[in-house]
């Protein structure tokens, strides 16, 4: 058994544990459907089959060994972030942390430039939590095979989000879940409002750099997430079901837009948390 965390409010925690089955045979990975073990969190089903989706162990390589340049990159990265420590952008990566709805919407209604909501965009909320739950079973062939030590561990550091070190201790840091979820969910939404792609796509690259600065992946992990984000996003669009559900995102949000529908969100906010370097 193995999980992927899936954080809830700051002081909440919720485990979805994933059993995992490898196959020897042709080296390629199953993931059956996850187990909530919290009766309060549901993780809403995938759109693709545990067969279906991309296998990580064939797109991607092992972790960078700790002798590697690429590892040194790693710790360049992390150094880089230290600074950010206490400061706005630092917090904007502990709500970046948080992947129980509605709180990826709201992260995402900012560059969106209109709330994502249950009640406003129903079809884009209910497309974000299966995407979700694709992107991130996605990563789970390697990340279980390696079972790499995060950052913060291996540093003897705190993350952005404490409550959680626990989990992520025994969770392998490579590819980052979080990240792979993130950028998936910029591609799509993109899709659905490209209006707004540059906005999406660079809140998809700084909700993987969150993870840098609550120092709980590797740059490493977010960049392998950013390729099974991509991935499932690729092997999503021969998925009927996925394709109806973002035209019909589609659809609500040339409505909304036509309505003038604004975020909610203190996108000033956001914006400044961004700005810190």
């Amino acid at each position: 058994m193995f999980t992927l965390s899936m954080l809830k409010r700051p002081g909440a925690a919720v485990a979805i544990v994933l059993s995992m089955a490898t196959s020897s045979a042709s080296g390629s990975e199953t993931n059956p459907a996850p187990e909530v073990t919290d009766p309060h969190f549901e993780l809403a089903p995938g759109y693709l089959k545990q067969e279906d989706l991309p296998d990580s162990l064939l797109l991607l390589g092992p972790p960078p060994a700790t002798d590697s340049a690429a590892f040194a990159r790693d710790e360049e990265a992390r150094r880089a972030t230290l600074p950010l420590r206490g400061t706005m952008r630092w917090d904007l990566a502990r709500l970046d942390a948080d992947l129980s709805f509605p709180k990826p919407a709201e992260n995402f209604s900012c560059a969106m430039g209109m709330q994502i909501d249950q009640d406003k965009t129903p079809h884009t909320y209910r497309l974000m939590e299966r995407v979700l739950t694709d992107a991130g079973l996605s990563t789970y062939g390697v990340k279980n095979k390696y079972n790499r030590t995060r950052p913060f561990v291996v540093e003897d550091e705190g993350t952005c989000w404490p409550d959680q070190e626990k989990l992520l201790r025994g969770d392998g840091s490579y590819p980052s879940g979080h990240t792979a979820a993130g950028w998936a969910w910029a591609l799509v939404l993109a899709e659905i409002n490209p209006r707004r792609a540059n906005e999406l796509l660079s809140r998809g690259i700084s909700f993987g750099q969150s993870r840098v600065v609550c120092d709980a992946h590797w740059q490493s992990d977010v960049d392998a997430g950013r390729i099974m984000g991509a991935a499932t996003v690729a092997r999503l669009h021969a998925d009927p079901s996925f394709i109806a559900d973002k035209e019909a995102a589609r659809e609500e949000v040339r409505k909304a837009q036509a309505a003038g529908e604004t975020p909610k969100v203190d996108c000033a906010a956001e914006a400044a948390s961004l700005a810190v370097k």
